[in-house]
């Protein structure tokens, strides 16, 4: 998750378009974390599962390359601490996250200077956290500690699996060893927070193979791991490949048991799960910028695409780098459209986010007949009241969203 958070409002909040986007009353919650999210849409090629915003060289046609990806960035984010501390000092940065695409495209020296583009526009936290995404086989040891002189300080690798057949159905670049060799790189240039990105559920991965992946993780010196189960999109050519029947999709009950197979040997090794897709070995290891999003608080998300909230406005920038390039660079906003949230939309959206959390949400979160419908889920056994908090039960965690439904629907 990272353009924007899981768990889809149940209702839909009335769209607009840039034109009436109210940049300037938009203001942070005092007490609500604040971050920055940058999108680097760029990518080397294109994976057969990922509907991202992302474009390779061959994609973009020598229009919207990095130079002006820069430039248009830089502009934005001036123009989006003007905007926040219009009425003082814009809000302090607790977070950063890069993401993408492929960030690890830049090289240390590009990824340096979107932090230095941060910093130099906003103050940041003494205690920041900063985040860059990663191929294993766009990084070495000189460019990990290169960002990590930069001021970054975790670093997330996309590894999938160690299963040959499945990076290659995947149509993932790096070797099955790439990924583990290139957390133990990243750990020995000074970060001390390393994730591993795992999928699981692709076509024709066997539970060996999952079992396999993990082991692998297990071994790595790493404090966090974030399991995604394979979510297949139209558009996407694995999702033509599933609908001529040349790929199976995945079984639901298949990617259940999965699941429970990860959390069952990531808590053996010594990590506990804190969200229903992320397992960490302690609270320090813990995504903040992620918890934010599923905590309501704000972030500004810059770049093509970047999806941002601020108070109850959300908005999302124009997807491709030339157009948001022209605009940024012409002064403009560039926001393809906006929602402002109602006060019930942000309560279901509260509802939705929370309940994929371990800690769930307090009883008073909940209203009138949610409460009701609450008591009979625990009944059923699907949620769990802990001191007055309502969790997920074990086997209920892929039913998040399902149940976070049944809360809050006659």
């Amino acid at each position: 998750m990272r353009l924007q958070p899981e768990g889809a409002a149940l209702t839909a909040p009335a769209v607009a378009t840039a034109d009436g986007f109210p940049l300037d009353s938009l203001g942070p919650g005092p007490d609500a974390p604040f971050g920055v999210y940058v999108h680097v849409p760029f990518c080397a090629s294109r994976c057969g599962y990922c509907d991202f915003n992302t474009y390779t060289p061959g994609e973009l046609g020598g229009r919207g390359g990095t130079a002006e990806w820069f430039a248009a960035l830089e502009q934005e984010l001036e123009l989006a601490s003007a905007a926040l501390g219009r009425t003082g000092a814009p809000p302090v940065v607790g977070t950063v996250f890069v993401g993408g695409g492929t960030p690890s495209l830049l090289g240390a020296d590009g990824l340096a200077r979107v932090l230095g583009a941060i910093g130099s526009r906003f103050p940041l936290a003494g205690s920041l956290e900063a985040t860059c995404e990663a191929n294993p086989e766009s990084t070495s040891p000189e460019f990990f500690e290169g960002i990590r002189a930069a001021g970054y300080t975790r670093v997330s690798l996309g590894m999938q699996s160690a299963a040959a057949h499945v990076l290659a159905v995947l149509d993932r670049a790096h070797t099955p060893g790439r990924a583990p060799q290139a957390a133990e790189e990243a750990r020995a240039a000074g970060f001390e927070h390393v994730n591993l990105d795992l999928i699981y559920g692709t076509p024709g991965e066997s539970e060996a193979d999952l079992k396999r992946s993990l082991a692998v993780v297990a071994q790595s010196p790493v404090d966090h791991v974030s399991a995604y189960a394979l979510t297949v999109h139209e558009g996407t050519a694995m999702g033509r490949a599933v609908s001529k029947g040349l790929l199976s999709a995945p079984d639901d009950d298949v990617l259940a048991e999965r699941h429970a197979m990860v959390d069952e040997t990531l808590a053996a090794a010594g990590y506990d799960w804190y969200e229903v897709s992320n397992w960490a070995k302690s609270a320090d290891a813990r995504c903040r910028h992620n918890l934010g999003y599923w905590q309501g608080g704000d972030w500004w998300g810059a770049g093509p695409g970047a999806h941002s909230h601020v108070d109850g406005v959300r908005w999302w920038n124009v997807k491709h780098p030339a157009r948001y390039a022209a605009m940024a660079s012409a002064g403009e906003v560039p926001v393809a459209g906006f929602e402002a949230l109602t006060a019930e939309e942000r309560h279901t959206e509260d509802v939705m986010l929370r309940l994929r959390l371990r800690e769930g949400l307090a009883r008073s979160v909940l209203r009138g007949p949610e409460l009701g419908r609450a008591e009979q889920l625990v009944a059923e056994g699907l949620l769990l009241d802990r001191a007055g908090r309502i969790v997920l039960a074990p086997s209920s965690r892929m039913l998040a969203d399902g149940l976070a439904v049944r809360l809050l629907s006659a």
